[in-house]
């Protein structure tokens, strides 16, 4: 854990500092917890609500963080586990399954004012959803947020050489599904 990031935390769990430690913590991470959020879910309001289930589950649970790994690590599990949970609620809300839920995801992408990407980046949305769960974590992290394995590794709990494979697979199937659309 960085030396910034130990007293972020000592801060976090002492009652006279934690308001502003929130604070800085919520400045410092909300932008890249949101596209990483932004990446599973793809609507930009329900980004919003994950984000913020996120942090509210950070700061009701960082005395139970121990600093095994880094702060940005456990928070992006928090925020990866919100996110896929909030994708699971929703689909069971509309009565159909996590695929169809991502796919209808991907073509209001079309509609969405926050979008920002091209007809390129539509099809490669549509590569990435037809993807396993974690194979798509996994090319999100990597492709996107360009994080090394190491650690995606450690925010998904999960070896490195498995990692390198499931990145490998699902950039095949990526080229497959943009050579055949």
């Amino acid at each position: 854990m960085l030396i910034a990031e130990e007293t972020l935390v000592i801060q976090l769990k002492q009652k006279d500092h934690q308001a502003k430690a929130f604070e800085v913590l919520v400045n410092t991470y909300k932008e890249r917890l949101y596209w990483h959020i932004r990446r599973i879910v793809l609507n930009h309001d329900d980004t919003d609500d994950v984000l913020q289930n996120t942090f509210i589950k950070v700061f009701r649970n960082i005395d139970s963080f121990k600093g095994d790994s880094k702060l940005y690590s456990w928070m992006y599990r928090i925020a990866t586990n919100e996110a896929l949970t909030f994708l699971k609620s929703k689909s069971q809300k509309l009565k159909i399954n996590n695929e169809k839920l991502i796919t209808k995801a991907v073509e209001d992408l079309r509609a969405d004012v926050y979008f920002e990407g091209d007809e390129i980046q539509l099809k490669l949305q549509m590569a990435i959803a037809t993807l396993p769960e974690k194979q798509k974590l996994i090319f999100n992290m990597k492709y996107f947020q360009e994080m090394k394995y190491e650690e995606i590794s450690e925010i998904l709990e999960t070896s490195v050489g498995g990692l390198k494979a499931s990145y490998h697979l699902a950039s095949k199937k990526i080229e497959a599904f943009l050579k055949e659309n």
